[in-house]
């Protein structure tokens, strides 16, 4: 497909008036399958503001042991731009569209990403971890994650807090400290 048939598309299917959507705002970009580095190495080349969240897994291959850093959420790139820019995301080989609902993509929670964006800058150890909304629902009070809310879940004698994207159903879970936490009523 051209890039003009890519931006009359764009035009029909999202409206945009001027001045409209000129904040920027982050948005769940889904992509090809397992070309979410390729994408984010675009969206840099392109000076696009992006996120990627990784983390690193062993795998056994029949002579070694590797580590490789693999998205936390596969098949999806967070970018921050106003919308009436979405073309330049769009133009991206393998970008298959921003994420949304009726043609309209929707923007996240500044509050989920950016915590997720400060345990990363953190290293903490983060891993993907089965979407969950129901459960005992905690605050983490301090540390790089302080305010965050979560779902607590016990994973080899240690606790872990579940953090999850709501509008793309995924979710992280990252390692704590019991005396971090305070219950949710």
């Amino acid at each position: 497909m051209e890039h003009s048939s890519i931006a009359r598309i764009a035009d029909e299917v999202l409206p945009c008036r001027p001045g409209e959507n000129a904040e920027p705002r982050w948005y769940a970009v889904y992509t090809c399958a397992n070309h979410e580095k390729r994408v984010a190495m675009q969206f840099g080349e392109r000076n696009v503001e992006h996120f990627l969240p990784t983390f690193e897994m062993v795998r056994r291959w029949k002579d070694r042991h590797v580590r490789l850093q693999i998205p936390l959420f596969s098949g999806y790139v967070f970018v921050r731009l106003a919308l009436e820019n979405r073309l330049q995301v769009l133009r991206v080989p393998s970008v298959v569209r921003l994420v949304g609902f009726g043609g309209q993509p929707a923007p996240l929670p500044d509050t989920e990403l950016e915590a997720l964006r400060l345990g990363m800058a953190w290293h903490l150890r983060a891993e993907p971890h089965p979407y969950l909304t129901i459960g005992r629902r905690v605050r983490i009070r301090c540390g790089p994650l302080g305010g965050v809310e979560g779902i607590l879940i016990r994973k080899k004698n240690a606790l872990r807090v579940v953090l999850s994207i709501d509008l793309i159903q995924r979710s992280a879970s990252v390692e704590v400290d019991a005396s971090s936490l305070e219950r949710i009523s």
